[in-house]
């Protein structure tokens, strides 16, 4: 009753609901690759992936190529069974954006069906730990934005009770990221978390120099400041100063993220549920940081990440960063600057399908 009877993918686009700019790109779009699971108990699972505006038609051929008609005829009840299998049946891509990307999308679909099976919601399938976590707002921190507007973001932000802003940094020149968080260091008070995102566009030395400029603004965390998969400088940079280092975005395998723990390189740890291949992944990492005694504050994908931040004992922060609005039925549910997990069995986004099928490309 539980065989996987029918699987099918698709590939919509959904525009920025705001731009957005970092030191080394801006986002186009949110290309969204859907996954639908049929099982012959008459369950339907929906799960997703994305990219932030290229190679989602990559992701979608994988799919349709070769990974869907894998699925055909597994039991839906063994999630891990069928994540080995399709991850590890694409060995020629593997580990990459692309499969982790996809593998994601069917993964994402299978803990929907085993939700609405159980009647379960996810943040209580992945542990309970908890039904809420706290936000900090990025779409008033892009690298674009005034100094001027920043700080009006951070006070809004403040306003509403959220605890943390993340701004980008990476200006050409320190003294303009010095003179723009310490404004807003200046507006919102010492009791307000500020996050720093540099999006790997940094060097080790200029690592370094930013972040000790930056010494006086009382930094939560700084963000990716170099190139991903060197492991070696995020050390370095952790053992030269205070500020946690936080990493994740851009990893797309759990193992990647058991190097940076070992090696002792990040205090943050933003694993991204799309990025490193779905809920069975994420979970291991999640479960990994913990033991590493590191804080789980997960990238982006804000509907589903406030469950799984949630549900696992060392979850944290959720980033606000609003993108479904255009295909959902309802905004996520946030009470005093905290993100509520929904109680909807399964992955609980309410999906505007109608909406969906008006964007989709592929």
């Amino acid at each position: 009753m539980t065989t996987i009877t029918a699987a099918r993918a698709y590939l919509i686009d959904i525009p920025v609901e705001t731009p957005r700019t970092d030191a080394v790109q801006a986002f186009l779009k949110q290309e969204t690759i859907f996954v639908h699971l049929s099982t012959e108990d008459g369950l339907e699972g929906v799960g997703y992936s994305y990219t932030i505006g290229t190679g989602g038609t990559a992701v979608l051929s994988l799919l349709r190529d070769y990974l869907l008609e894998m699925v055909i005829g597994m039991d839906s009840d063994r999630i891990e069974h069928i994540w080995r299998s399709a991850y590890y049946g694409t060995r020629a891509t593997t580990t990459g954006a692309i499969t982790s990307l996809a593998v994601a999308a069917i993964d994402t679909a299978l803990w929907d069906i085993r939700g609405k099976r159980t009647g379960m919601p996810l943040w209580k399938m992945v542990g309970g730990a908890s039904d809420r976590v706290p936000l900090y707002d990025t779409e008033g921190g892009w690298l674009h934005i005034s100094t001027e507007e920043l700080v009006r973001g951070a006070i809004d932000s403040q306003k509403k009770g959220w605890p943390g802003v993340k701004l980008k940094i990476g200006k050409p020149d320190i003294s303009e990221d010095v003179e723009r968080l310490r404004a807003v260091r200046e507006a919102v008070g010492a009791s307000m978390d500020i996050m720093v995102d540099a999006n790997q566009s940094m060097t080790l030395a200029q690592a370094r120099r930013r972040v000790d400029a930056l010494h006086e603004v009382g930094l939560y965390w700084l963000e990716e400041p170099m190139p991903a998969d060197d492991v070696s400088a995020h050390r370095l940079l952790a053992q030269s100063t205070t500020v946690p280092i936080a990493v994740g975005e851009s990893l797309y395998s759990a193992q990647a993220f058991q190097q940076y723990l070992h090696h002792d390189a990040a205090g943050i740890i933003q694993v991204d549920v799309a990025r490193v291949g779905g809920i069975t992944p994420w979970i291991k990492v999640a479960h990994l940081a913990d033991t590493y005694n590191v804080t789980v504050c997960p990238h982006f994908l804000m509907e589903l990440h406030v469950s799984l931040a949630a549900g696992i004992p060392n979850g944290n922060y959720v980033e606000h960063i609003p993108q479904l609005t255009a295909v959902t039925t309802q905004r996520m549910t946030i009470e005093n600057g905290w993100a509520i997990a929904p109680s909807t069995p399964g992955l609980g986004i309410p999906w505007d399908f109608d909406a969906v099928e008006r964007l989709v490309v592929g």
